[in-house]
């Protein structure tokens, strides 16, 4: 257990006043603020402030600290234009703005998996059917909205020209070279968990748990391949290639034009982060959110690409960056044929250079503070780590194509820490630390899992960085039943956080038997749903200036 003192000394707060500028770097959580700039000049007037946060709930409401109040933005299948509905279980969300006041943008919003139940009817036992499976492909990727700022209170622009929709069946190009599985070009993104947005505007949606929906190529010690049934279950109706899922996929939200990066690597990935350096190439930093996986960074060699470069796995032991580069890895050249397949199978390339297995590997983010890399451990059952940890990476000299670096754990969960189980991470204005937790539904308020009964529904959390209570953890919020909070996006201003509420009522056995009704419809039917978080206690925390 990291306790208060070290974590003050982890986060790298020293002297009063003291911050540790990172270098040039554009941040996936906000386009038009450079938060260190902000922070390092309104922090000295920071004073003390009492600060609450709420205790754990098992409730089946968004419970919201005091003086915070939310509004409901979007819910699962309300229109955004004539012909498109707003998807199933919104995760990852993020905020492109059209103009320079900023209160008048783009939301983008992950869409990660189907309930089968809510979405296409399907009950466990019945024939699965065409049409139900193409209701579900309808419901995953994303979708692109126009939502405009009056009055203090953001509203969809309904059936604007740019409201648009990414489904399984949007036809996505490759972004390399040699085809994959005898395409250049594919159908569809699914499994859309976290992300990122690039120095140029556009989006990264990420695609973690593609195995699914179209099962997995496994390969046994001499190489034989055998293909790994899906839970979903599509290929049965549809000869896609798993191959062609797993990526990290680029959105123009403009023209809503993607493509999949294939150097950045194929596996569950979370996020993609990404950071500009001076001479405008890209570092990406990934994680495979499964146990026993990996920590990634992809580190460019021409600006602005995210094609050439090379990809690295991280070896938390002994502080390196590990080569995935075939041409350069023996041990590669022994397994696989070309890099290609590495990338394809590059779970397997990291074991086999000697990449350090991590506890699930969820977002990750740069500190604006001090510029170290703050990833997500979400928990290890295996391990018997339940209530995971969050690790602190600094680069050698704060440079983020070294090859080297330090590994430590920033605070881990459990009972004294008061909370469990990491999953996403935002900075806001002052440096805070905002995450959400992941605790599995079927885990939830059990007596058969004692580990998290203490902790009830998910929640979000800040770790404060200023002012007497600098090192406390508090709890912003709770979810409703089965509920996870997901994709934490400041608007601009930071007076606003945009919040998603993800699979409530995901343990129903029936529509007769529902565990939630959240967000309380007349239908009675769960339905993710994106929130606007506002009030008091968002702006003491996020405008230094009227703390004084």
């Amino acid at each position: 257990m990291i306790q208060r003192r070290s974590f003050l000394s982890l986060l790298g707060k020293g002297a009063a006043g003291t911050i540790l500028l990172p270098s040039l770097y554009i941040g996936c959580r906000n386009r038009v603020t450079n938060l260190a700039e902000v922070a390092s000049t309104r922090i000295q007037q920071l004073k003390s402030v009492v600060l609450k946060g709420i205790k754990p709930i098992s409730s089946d409401n968004l419970e919201l600290a005091e003086t915070l109040n939310y509004n409901t933005l979007i819910k699962w299948r309300d229109p955004i234009s004539d012909k498109d509905t707003f998807g199933f279980d919104n995760d990852f969300t993020c905020f492109i703005p059209l103009n320079e006041e900023g209160n008048d943008g783009l939301l983008w919003v992950n869409h990660e998996a189907v309930n089968r139940l809510f979405v296409s009817g399907y009950r466990r036992g019945d024939e699965r059917t065409l049409e139900q499976v193409d209701k579900e492909m309808y419901e995953l990727g994303g979708s692109i909205i126009r939502i405009q700022k009056k009055n203090e209170a953001w509203y969809i622009i309904p059936n604007d020209p740019l409201n648009r929709r990414i489904t399984a069946k949007t036809e996505i190009a490759l972004n390399w070279d040699t085809p994959i599985k005898g395409a250049k070009t594919v159908i569809g993104t699914h499994s859309n968990c976290s992300g990122g947005i690039t120095p140029w505007g556009t989006i990264l949606t990420c695609e973690e748990n593609y195995q699914d929906y179209y099962g997995e190529t496994l390969f046994d010690e001499v190489n034989n391949p055998s293909h790994e049934d899906s839970y979903i279950g599509w290929e049965k109706f549809y000869n896609y290639p798993t191959e062609h899922y797993g990526w990290v996929v680029e959105v123009d939200p403009i023209t809503g034009n993607a493509m999949k990066h294939i150097a950045l690597g194929r596996m569950a990935h979370e996020c993609c982060t990404l950071v500009e350096l001076e001479d405008k190439r890209i570092v990406a930093y990934t994680g495979d959110d499964m146990e026993h996986q990996h920590i990634y960074k992809f580190i460019g060699s021409k600006p602005g690409s995210l094609k050439e470069g090379t990809l690295y796995a991280a070896d938390t032991v002994n502080g390196k960056w590990i080569s995935l580069d075939y041409n350069a890895q023996p041990v590669l050249q022994q397994r696989f044929k070309d890099q290609t397949e590495v990338l394809i199978r590059a779970r397997e390339a990291a074991r086999l250079v000697g990449a350090t297995p991590q506890a699930r590997p969820e977002d990750i983010e740069i500190d604006p503070l001090t510029g170290h890399v703050v990833i997500a451990l979400t928990n290890s059952y295996e391990t018997n780590d339940h209530h995971g940890s969050i690790l602190k990476i600094v680069e050698t000299n704060n440079q983020y194509d070294a090859l080297t670096f330090t590994a430590e754990a920033l605070v881990t969960g459990g009972p004294e820490s008061g909370f469990s189980c990491p999953d996403n991470l935002v900075f806001d204005l002052a440096g805070n630390l905002w995450f959400t937790s992941d605790i599995s539904g079927s885990r939830m308020n059990t007596p058969k899992r004692p580990w998290y009964v203490e902790f009830k529904n998910n929640g979000l959390f800040v770790l404060i960085r200023h002012g007497e209570d600098a090192g406390k953890i508090i709890q912003i919020a709770s979810a409703p039943m089965d509920a996870e909070l997901t994709g934490p996006w400041f608007s601009p201003d930071y007076k606003t956080l945009f919040l998603s509420v993800q699979h409530p009522g995901e343990q129903s056995g029936s529509l007769e038997t529902l565990t939630s009704t959240w967000p309380h419809d007349s239908d009675g039917i769960p339905k993710p749903s994106v929130v606007c978080i506002q009030g008091a206690l968002l702006e003491k925390l996020n405008h230094l200036d009227k703390l004084v």
